[in-house]
């Protein structure tokens, strides 16, 4: 028996959330308004998370976004959550590209819309100390040149790549989604470089986490 990854159970809740939603609507005479739809799917993810419909993989997310849809109401957004998560977790099911073939383009892509992309220089962590990258300011990606080569078995990625990103996130991992690949959420802490956030793209998409969902 195959086991569950957590892309398959993130990708289960969403589309499970959408569909709920709109066979509800359909029993309704008039249009729900958006706390009226936050409320229908806040009630639902209760509902599956007691009778505990999803995979554990994904208990911390249903968890997180009750606790969202109950102090923000429709603010919370439910709705348009699920639908962004479902575009992203099944664009990369389609992917054609392997993630050597899509890295390589995203690096290349990025460096066509005149981002400062360095990828042919080698680092390692040095006590904590940050490294700090000498631009003029425009958007930069650094990704260690070691790491590109080694974490690679021909054109399967076979450890999770960090790529150090200062600029518009949301642009950044649109360009990555369109190659087919996830990124995680930055993390300033973890970043090597200075002013730059670390963002992870794991094997096959793997991510441990809900990934970096665009808006």
């Amino acid at each position: 028996m195959q086991t569950q990854t957590y892309n398959q159970a993130i990708l289960d809740v969403a589309e499970a959330g959408i569909q709920a939603l709109q066979d509800s609507a359909e029993n309704q005479k008039a249009k729900r308004t958006p706390a009226q739809e936050s409320h229908f799917l806040c009630a639902w993810l209760v509902e599956s998370f007691r009778i505990k419909r999803f995979s554990k993989l994904v208990a911390d997310d249903i968890s997180a976004w009750i606790r969202m849809a109950r102090s923000q109401g429709a603010g919370a957004m439910l709705p348009q959550l699920f639908e962004r998560i479902a575009k992203q977790y099944r664009q990369v099911q389609q992917a054609e590209l392997s993630q050597h073939q899509g890295i390589t383009q995203l690096l290349a892509e990025l460096e066509s819309e005149d981002w400062f992309v360095i990828a042919d220089s080698a680092f390692s962590d040095n006590r904590g100390t940050k490294l700090k990258l000498a631009g003029n300011g425009q958007s930069s990606l650094v990704v260690c040149e070691l790491q590109l080569e080694s974490h690679f078995d021909g054109e399967k990625l076979v450890k999770s790549l960090p790529i150090y990103v200062r600029g518009d996130e949301n642009h950044f991992a649109e360009k990555a989604l369109e190659k087919g690949l996830l990124v995680s959420p930055g993390n300033k802490k973890t970043s090597m470089i200075k002013h730059h956030k670390t963002y992870l793209i794991a094997p096959n998409n793997q991510l441990k986490q809900l990934c970096f969902l665009i808006k």
